[in-house]
């Protein structure tokens, strides 16, 4: 794999950063605002392989308390804090139900392709259902870079919605990732 020596790497938020992006839809669409959110706890491992990829594996845990809102783009009118703050308390408390679900985990089953072009395929739990989903990324000057595709509905998440309906979250959620991984980390 390209740039990165094999090895077993402990990765977190010093090391890289792990991001979500959302998008709205519906009628009201205008009135909302796209989301970035920054995981700013969270800890996994990265075992690398080059010589066999299927000897490779990544198992992420995630700090549901930890989403902080970085961006809001769109909308009517500029992102507030008192907005940042009523969406953390609404994916804490009704979408995501961080009193029973603290954490939201991810762990390979298998790791194919090669450093220029890698695919993991794996078991994410949120809100305690399983569901499997595929990471696509790349390998390249000591960081591993990619993303993924989180359809909410399928972890039985209602996606958010507000103005009786008419302003909507888009049931996808990207999941975007940069990980530095250097020898010793």
């Amino acid at each position: 794999m390209v740039g990165v020596a094999d090895g077993n790497y402990r990765v977190g938020p010093e090391s890289g950063r792990l991001i979500l992006k959302t998008a709205r839809t519906g009628l009201g669409a205008k009135a909302g605002h796209d989301l970035t959110i920054e995981v700013t706890r969270w800890r996994g491992n990265v075992v690398v392989d080059t010589a066999n990829p299927a000897g490779s594996s990544v198992t992420v845990e995630a700090d549901v308390d930890s989403f902080e809102i970085r961006d809001g783009t769109g909308g009517v009118k500029p992102l507030t804090d008192s907005d940042r703050a009523d969406i953390k308390n609404t994916i804490r408390g009704k979408l995501l139900k961080t009193a029973r679900y603290p954490t939201i985990t991810f762990a390979s089953r298998q790791v194919s392709g090669t450093g220029e072009a890698f695919r993991i395929d794996g078991d994410l739990t949120i809100v305690g259902t399983t569901q499997p989903v595929t990471v696509e990324g790349r390998l390249a000057d000591g960081h591993a870079r990619g993303s993924a595709v989180v359809v909410q509905s399928r972890w039985g998440i209602r996606p958010y919605t507000a103005f009786l309906g008419a302003l909507k979250l888009r049931d996808e959620v990207g999941v975007e990732f940069d990980v530095g991984l250097t020898p010793g980390a």
